[in-house]
């Protein structure tokens, strides 16, 4: 084992040693911070309840993989007055929680998603050494929060069918596309997603109501039809 500061994945964590393995793979302890912070009183606590690891995988070194083991305490919480018991460490700027990766790993997956597309990010990551985290990127963002959406319909075919398409404004991708432009596909694709939120059932009423003019755009051929009827020339008869 070899502690060495410079492999911490970010500020609040303590390297404790830092090993090769046989099959050339770098393998991080590091440990968190000695004082716990309750997330709803704010109080400190030393009171140690337990421990937990995490394995997160971190940007590589050399063409070697890297994995960071973080022990994770799990306080108690003094407060009388405090509704939480115990609580664990919260640690933002290393990894999301329940995540199985480094922030700074998700971060350069996403901008590669944006950035390169489908087909070439994959491939982009796999010479990167990041196969393994295309299963792990596509159920972050299945699984991650929706808080703001843009619905807009599109053309399945051209004048014949439409369709909506759900679109996740703050991270900028598709969502999910619907078959139809109906408002009740819609509004039950909306309550699916935020099943308590009072905002939804709003939404959905004023998508319910119809517009107070609304007239029908008349197609190529009935535009046509009319200019025709309307400018025609003369016959040689007349």
């Amino acid at each position: 084992m070899r502690t060495k500061s410079k492999w911490s994945p970010g500020p609040g964590v303590k390297i404790l040693g830092v090993a090769l393995t046989v099959d050339d793979r770098w393998i991080v302890s590091a440990a968190g911070s000695a004082i716990g912070i309750c997330p709803d009183c704010g109080r400190r606590s030393r009171s140690r309840h337990g421990w937990s690891r995490r394995s997160l995988q971190d940007l590589r070194v050399q063409g070697q993989s890297v994995t960071v083991k973080l022990l994770v305490s799990r306080w108690r919480c003094a407060h009388e007055e405090c509704a939480r018991r115990t609580f664990s460490d919260r640690l933002p700027t290393i990894a999301a929680p329940y995540a199985r990766r480094t922030r700074r790993v998700g971060e350069i997956v996403g901008l590669l998603g944006h950035s390169a597309g489908g087909r070439p990010g994959e491939r982009l990551m796999e010479r990167l050494g990041m196969r393994q985290l295309k299963r792990d990127a596509a159920a972050a963002q299945r699984s991650s929060q929706i808080r703001v959406v843009g619905i807009d319909d599109w053309s399945w075919r051209r004048a014949t069918s439409y369709g909506t398409i759900m679109v996740d404004l703050e991270r900028r991708s598709v969502v999910d596309i619907l078959d139809d432009r109906s408002v009740g596909s819609a509004a039950k694709w909306l309550r699916t997603i935020f099943p308590s939120r009072s905002s939804v059932a709003t939404a959905a009423a004023c998508m319910r109501r119809p517009p107070v003019k609304a007239h029908r755009r008349p197609s190529r051929s009935r535009i046509g039809f009319i200019w025709s009827r309307t400018f025609a020339r003369p016959s040689r008869n007349s």
